[in-house]
């Protein structure tokens, strides 16, 4: 089973280009799915991190944006809580793959913005990264629902530079170019693994 990761920096279109994938057949494991669960009614990051940061506890689970606020308070609670919450996803992938491999699957995808911050290209056969020009990108961020210019900036600076994705990539996508062009250029990197 070949396992390909795709990645991209926020609002380059790797949610699209993971529906295409899915679209083409092929199953997506998706990371900010899994945190979702993680963090959902009954999740199993819900009683440690509710733990760590108790203002965070929400009837429906852990509330997001009640953790960003305690994180932009304290910094350090970032990597206390990644160090909770990563062997849950982790345990998520890990299910993911074996379920993909029983059903005999010749290909899957691992959806994780962070694949080459926390090294996790090291566990896939080959990597997609998808791009479009900054501007673009900038402008497609600031129109989600609570993104500033500031906020956008923060969550850049967290993240591999795009031309570095490009670089350590093995394929790349520039949704720039359009829906149609994704599409196309999703079925030759699964025409290219035949």
């Amino acid at each position: 089973m070949i396992v390909l990761g795709l990645t991209g920096s926020i609002a380059m279109g790797k949610s699209t280009t993971a529906a295409l994938f899915a679209e083409a057949g092929v199953p997506v494991w998706d990371a900010d799915a899994a945190v979702h669960r993680a963090y959902g009614y009954g999740g199993a990051a819900v009683e440690p991190v509710a733990a760590l940061v108790p203002d965070a506890r929400a009837p429906s689970g852990i509330d997001r944006e009640a953790l960003r606020r305690a994180i932009a308070r304290d910094p350090a609670l970032l990597t206390q809580i990644e160090r909770l919450v990563h062997p849950i996803v982790g345990a998520d992938r890990k299910a993911f793959l074996e379920q993909a491999r029983q059903a005999g699957e010749r290909v899957v995808v691992l959806d994780i913005p962070l694949l080459f911050e926390t090294g996790a290209q090291a566990h896939v056969d080959a990597t997609v990264v998808v791009t479009c020009d900054p501007d673009e990108q900038r402008r497609r961020a600031l129109t989600r629902e609570g993104m500033t210019p500031e906020r956008f900036d923060a969550i850049l600076a967290r993240q591999t530079p795009d031309v570095e994705k490009r670089t350590r990539a093995d394929h790349v996508i520039d949704t720039g170019e359009g829906m149609e062009a994704a599409r196309v250029r999703v079925a030759a990197i699964l025409e290219s693994l035949s």
